[in-house]
């Protein structure tokens, strides 16, 4: 049975890592929306100056909801959204999609709490992890099955929005791990790393690598700062070799200012399609899959990939 386009998103805000907040208001770090709109009103008279989006107060925008809503109808819609936090539903979100003809998110879905610049937000490096260590561990577990074997002859690997860690299997080599990311101390500390190139993807979506030039490409939990998802991905598809597989990696923290809309007025079961859909309308990739690989619900913090390959003849 189709699942129709994105009848499964529901207004359920994620839990946040941090937030920053810039320019005269002092950085603080949060674990929650509830806990982000009670430090808003304590430090109102410090954020005079600033006009939070309507979306981003009063969750997902009403001309995105109210263009999807006409197209349910489908009788195991409900049974996804229920089970969305169950362990192996994740997997059923992205099978037989319905998709619109035409991309369905606006402009206004990819505007962000925080405008200023990313380079300057990400000018001070920051070696910490940003999940915890179970979802490192099942996120390096998930890559251990899923990459090429370490030190395969003409293998090379992108890590894109890449820090001080890849999360990669210990010891994993090849000829060519390339690494783009916005903090040059951090990509300098990376040494799964052959290369690094420092750049903001969300002022330059082009990726500087010839076409046709990596088997894998993975970004772990930064696909919802892009705010240019299809330029990104169409990018992704023209230097994946032909059958090259992307690895979008995401759990449900962030750093809320720098998030889009879209990401911060939607749940995890949402997240898994949203980034299903950039595969989908970036085009030539096969029918994206999503897997969920968090390894104790409820406990430790949740980890899901939604991942694709190039198709072989695009």
């Amino acid at each position: 049975m189709a699942n129709r386009f994105p009848i499964i998103l529901h207004n359920r805000l994620p839990i946040l890592a941090g937030v920053h907040i810039n320019a005269s208001v002092s950085s603080f770090s949060i674990d929650s929306c509830a806990q982000f709109s009670r430090t808003l009103k304590r430090s109102n008279k410090n954020l005079s100056s600033y006009r939070v989006p309507r979306r981003l107060v009063f969750g997902i925008g009403v001309s995105f909801l109210g263009q999807f809503m006409s197209m349910a109808g489908n009788s195991g819609t409900n049974s996804i959204i229920a089970s969305a936090r169950t362990k192996g539903a994740v997997e059923q979100i992205l099978e037989n999609v319905e998709w619109p003809e035409q991309f369905p998110f606006k402009e206004e879905d990819f505007q962000r709490f925080d405008e200023s610049s990313d380079l300057i937000f990400y000018e001070a490096p920051r070696f910490v992890t940003h999940i915890d260590d179970p979802a490192i561990a099942a996120l390096t577990k998930y890559y251990k099955e899923a990459f090429p074997p370490s030190n395969t002859p003409g293998v090379a690997l992108l890590d894109m929005c890449s820090s001080w860690v890849s999360h990669y299997p210990a010891g994993y080599k090849q000829e060519r791990i390339a690494g783009m990311g916005l903090n040059e101390e951090e990509l300098k500390a990376n040494k799964v790393l052959t290369e690094y190139v420092v750049q903001d993807l969300n002022t330059n979506p082009k990726l500087p690598f010839e076409d046709n030039s990596f088997d894998v490409i993975t970004n772990v939990v930064s696909v919802d700062y892009l705010n240019k998802p299809i330029e990104v991905f169409k990018e992704m598809h023209r230097v994946l070799k032909p059958g090259g597989k992307a690895i979008m990696s995401f759990s449900n923290r962030c750093f809320w200012t720098k998030a889009i809309s879209i990401w911060t007025s939607t749940g995890d079961a949402d997240h898994v399609m949203i980034v299903g859909a950039y595969f989908h309308y970036a085009g030539g990739f096969e029918p994206p899959q999503a897997v969920d690989i968090s390894p104790n619900p409820g406990r430790s913090d949740p980890m899901y990939i939604v991942h694709s390959k190039k198709l072989a003849t695009a």
